[in-house]
């Protein structure tokens, strides 16, 4: 039995969703590395994919719609030892927590972000999300979507995250070995993991993705970033695969004073009374 497994729960997913196999996925990967489950924490925001992490065997924060990357940071910063995991819809990351999805980037935490990236919003049935293809129809853009879908892997690039991933939740193997790559890495790792919304996205079907998505070969250089931004802006069919990789760029918790000395969780850390004292009695006088 896998340890990340919650037998006997009720997961409420349309049956064909896309999630069913990034659940089980994700929950392989880490039984695979054989990190201990007190030491995985799962956030998210709000929404069908950021249920993920209540049918998960591990630690987790469900947080506001759009909120989990700071969440994700923060407990990143109070114990780097953790292993953290963000996951959540292209609605909740890249609607919602658009502007948190910018500066976790920037801060370069080390943290696994995983988004369940379906095209629409699933859980408030079926409007535009931020990467629905123009001219989609919804019961809200009821004459079809007119404006042009978010690039959540041009953005990235865009602010140098140092490692960036689109996978196909079908793919299990492929998926698998992204989703390592990006627990493994050190610093902020994306993966944009499309997969289709069974019952309010009629048009990016399973059969679409398969005609509509291919895999980067060995040829390409995920070091070179010049390239991979023809990659990320080209027309046409998906790029599965790293796009993108930078080792050795520091993280937050590197460039932290209060980490420079020590790697210590600040719950294990014994505050200096006589230090805070005359803090305290400087700030009064």
């Amino acid at each position: 039995m896998n340890p990340y497994d919650l037998p006997g729960i009720d997961i409420a997913w349309c049956p064909g969703c896309g999630n069913f196999s990034i659940l089980k996925t994700v929950k392989d990967t880490l039984a695979g590395l054989d990190i201990p489950q007190n030491q995985v924490v799962y956030v998210s925001g709000i929404g069908q994919a950021a249920k993920i992490p209540q049918y998960v065997n591990a630690s987790y924060f469900n947080g506001l719609h759009g909120r989990a990357l700071p969440v994700a940071t923060a407990i990143k910063m109070s114990n780097p030892g953790l292993t953290v995991i963000a996951e959540g819809g292209d609605g909740d990351m890249y609607g919602e927590g658009g502007n948190h999805f910018i500066h976790t980037i920037r801060r370069n935490p080390d943290i696994a972000h995983f988004v369940h990236n379906n095209m629409v919003y699933g859980l408030t049935k079926g409007q535009a999300s931020p990467t629905t293809p123009v001219g989609m129809k919804t019961p809200v853009q009821i004459n079809g979507v007119t404006n042009e879908p978010f690039n959540p892997i041009a953005v990235a690039l865009a602010l140098d995250a140092p490692f960036i991933a689109r996978a196909y939740s079908a793919d299990i193997a492929q998926l698998k070995d992204i989703l390592r790559q990006a627990i493994l890495f050190k610093g902020y790792a994306l993966v944009d993991i499309l997969h289709p919304c069974v019952t309010f996205n009629k048009l990016n079907t399973y059969q679409w993705y398969k005609e509509n998505t291919y895999y980067l070969d060995s040829s390409h250089d995920p070091s070179d970033r010049q390239k991979a931004f023809g990659i990320a802006v080209a027309g046409g069919k998906l790029a599965l695969g790293v796009i993108y990789r930078h080792e050795g760029k520091p993280t937050l918790t590197d460039n932290l004073h209060v980490y420079r000395e020590t790697r210590d969780p600040l719950y294990l850390r014994k505050p200096d009374r006589k230090k805070l004292g005359e803090i305290i009695r400087s700030k009064s006088e």
